[in-house]
């Protein structure tokens, strides 16, 4: 039997499509005993992942991934899905009003990719639809975020405003492309690969939030060796694997006062001598990001998936 190595470019929930390293489309499936093997998930295989497939279209082995980014399934929480593997980096895309993505959905995020060792930019999408007040609290935003440590983009896909800037970012890298579900990243695609014409939704007016067009996760190529990932649009991120007294390192900045706590063992919520209590009170530390924390840390006595808030 003959064997061919690839990437999985595209998961539709029942197929794997895999680009062959000679250029080929394949579209493959996976044994079920193949299924139960290593982490609990709703996908054992996830876009990004290189494997090794026989001329019957089975795949029959992951190599080795160096990072993915995972959330917890929404049906079935005790186990978790993959949006992709091996990502050199996540573009978070993110709507301050129209809808609304909340800093907790953010923060769990970024916490998340944290945790993968994935790095974060953060791209604030439909900013021409912003009044004054609103375009204000969008750069407190920013700010906030900037300061932390994460680069931040403001741009409209719809306009293409900030749009070209984007790709000196892009380029080289395999990218994940993820947020709540209504905040313009098939427009944002479109705009990056002219001609592909992604499916686009309108806000529903009812909740002023997404719908979603995107149901599975796939490869886009931007040129030879640069590559967008599209994602369905998440309502909830739910966290995996992670102990409390990892979570400090997760929040770079409150992993950065905590060096100077009295206890090493501090949950940063009530101890005394605690330098993060500390910050927060002087401001050096957002109290949004410290809520974050604080919900992340009752996740694990709650273990349950937490939609966005």
């Amino acid at each position: 039997m003959n064997w061919m190595k690839g990437l999985v470019v595209k998961n539709t929930g029942s197929w794997y499509t895999v680009r062959t390293d000679d250029g080929q489309l394949v579209d493959c499936k996976v044994k079920g005993n193949f299924r139960l093997r290593g982490i609990r998930s709703t996908n054992p295989v996830a876009v990004g992942d290189r494997v090794t497939v026989n001329d019957e279209c089975w795949i029959t082995g992951i190599e080795d991934r160096r990072n993915y980014i995972i959330r917890k399934s929404i049906n079935l929480s005790k186990q978790s899905h993959i949006l992709a593997a091996n990502v050199d980096q996540a573009f978070l895309t993110i709507t301050v009003f129209r809808p609304e993505t909340s800093t907790t959905f953010i923060d769990r995020f970024l916490a998340s990719a944290e945790a993968y060792r994935v790095p974060v930019v953060l791209v604030f999408n439909k900013t021409d639809l912003l009044d004054e007040e609103e375009r204000r609290y969008q750069q407190m935003m920013v700010n906030l975020y900037e300061t932390v440590g994460y680069e931040c983009r403001q741009i409209s896909a719809q306009t293409g405003q900030g749009v070209e800037e984007l790709r000196p970012l892009l380029e080289g890298k395999i990218t994940l492309l993820s947020g709540n579900s209504g905040v313009g990243k098939s427009t944002l695609i479109n705009r990056l690969v002219p001609g592909l014409n992604l499916r686009t939704a309108e806000i529903s007016d009812a909740h002023n939030t997404g719908m979603h067009t995107t149901t599975f996760s796939e490869m886009i190529p931007l040129s030879a060796n640069t590559w967008l990932i599209d994602t369905p649009g998440i309502k909830g991120f739910g966290t995996f694997d992670m102990e409390p007294e990892e979570l400090t390192g997760y929040f770079k900045e409150i992993f950065r006062f905590s060096k100077d706590c009295r206890f090493s063992n501090c949950t940063h919520t009530h101890e005394p001598g605690c330098a993060v209590l500390k910050a927060l009170e002087d401001h050096y530390i957002a109290s949004s990001r410290y809520q974050s924390y604080l919900s992340m840390l009752n996740d694990k006595d709650e273990s349950k998936y937490r939609e966005a808030y």
